[in-house]
């Protein structure tokens, strides 16, 4: 037992003498929203599950005219490499649409039912008739490659608003932990208008910038910053285009992905409920480092806890649906409304849960 305690503390003084990561200090505030209180009935508990035919990652959903859910899913919940594009009918058969040698981490059909996509170190395509890519977008206008976009919407006008994680990484296990515990801003808001070609950067770097909606009078987008526990508002058109402001701060799980609802508010999805562990170590650098350097099967795990809300055009919480033990929805990061239902997702489940509203 001796040895083994010293060669586990040798493997990780070693690894943390060459952490790559320089972590910035923030404190964290606790939130002051208690979701066990506002859903005591584990609702999501009542939802049914479609398997992914094998695959993982259902991190956002888009839905074309005849009612067929889309998702990009990778290989595994471990394997963020090849995957496919699945398509759900509308009685929930699941088909592989298209077979993708990258995990597509966003996705919307525009006016034309073309289905614009978010392609893991690729950047931004469209998908033809002929189930072929067009590639419309791999850089910012600063130069930088668009290697981890997520969080997609499109103008009535044709606009592509969407984020991009970074600049520096492609998705993996690895990547979103350095992301969280850095505390950096990286990555950034971008539009991108397919008649002119031209992209406006709307943000230079955000804090795990993730999910992201249009208003309904499209002059503001939320954008979720999962790492900062928050959602800014960024406005795009009108007297405040060019200003930002926290919408809502302090939220009890890192926010994820954000849709319209039917009736004009918002849906948000979390990858899971805060941790108080990871709270208690982001005022300290050295202790994230030391835990970055962790071999994985010593990094504390996050729980499984699924939980979605129905916000207000103002930020006031109006409906919270959860899964607090994970035991039927283990995640509900991505989420879209339709007819009635929910449908919920996340980047490691293996499938898609539907709740009937």
């Amino acid at each position: 037992m001796k040895t083994t305690i010293l060669i586990s503390l040798f493997v990780l003084g070693l690894a943390f003498s060459n952490c790559s990561i320089q972590p910035n200090k923030w404190t964290p505030v606790a939130s002051e929203i208690e979701v066990d209180g506002l859903d005591t009935s584990n609702y999501l508990t009542h939802s049914k599950q479609v398997s992914l035919l094998g695959f993982s990652g259902a991190e956002d959903f888009a839905m074309d005219k005849e009612g067929n859910l889309y998702c990009g899913t990778h290989n595994s919940h471990e394997d963020f490499t090849g995957g496919a594009i699945l398509k759900i009918d509308t009685s929930l058969n699941v088909e592989a649409f298209i077979k993708t040698e990258k995990w597509v981490t966003g996705m919307h059909f525009n006016a034309d039912n073309e289905l614009i996509i978010l392609m893991n170190g690729v950047g931004l395509l469209k998908v033809n008739e002929d189930k072929s890519f067009d590639t419309l977008l791999t850089q910012t206008p600063d130069g930088k490659a668009l290697l981890m976009g997520s969080g997609l919407d499109i103008s009535s006008e044709g606009k592509i608003y969407f984020n991009n994680l970074s600049s520096e990484m492609t998705t993996s296990t690895k990547t979103i932990n350095r992301l969280i515990l850095e505390m950096k801003p990286d990555g950034g808001v971008y539009c991108f208008d397919p008649k002119t070609h031209k992209t406006e950067i709307i943000s230079p770097g955000n804090y795990f910038g993730n999910g992201l909606v249009l208003s309904e009078d499209e002059n503001s987008i939320l954008v979720s910053e999962t790492s900062k526990y928050r959602i800014l508002r960024y406005w795009v058109s009108g007297k405040k285009k060019g200003q930002y402001e926290v919408f809502m701060d302090n939220l009890p799980g890192f926010p994820n992905n954000l849709k319209r609802s039917s009736n004009g508010n918002y849906w948000l999805g979390f990858t899971t409920k805060r941790s108080q562990q990871l709270d208690d170590i982001h005022p300290k650098p050295w202790m994230k480092k030391m835990v970055f350097a962790m071999p994985d099967f010593m990094k504390p795990k996050a729980d499984k806890y699924a939980m979605v809300m129905e916000i207000s055009e103002s930020g006031e919480i109006l409906r919270v649906f959860t899964d607090q033990n994970g035991e039927v929805v283990k995640e509900a990061g991505a989420v879209l409304e339709s007819n009635g239902k929910l449908y919920l997702g996340g980047d490691i489940v293996s499938e898609v849960a539907v709740f009937d509203l």
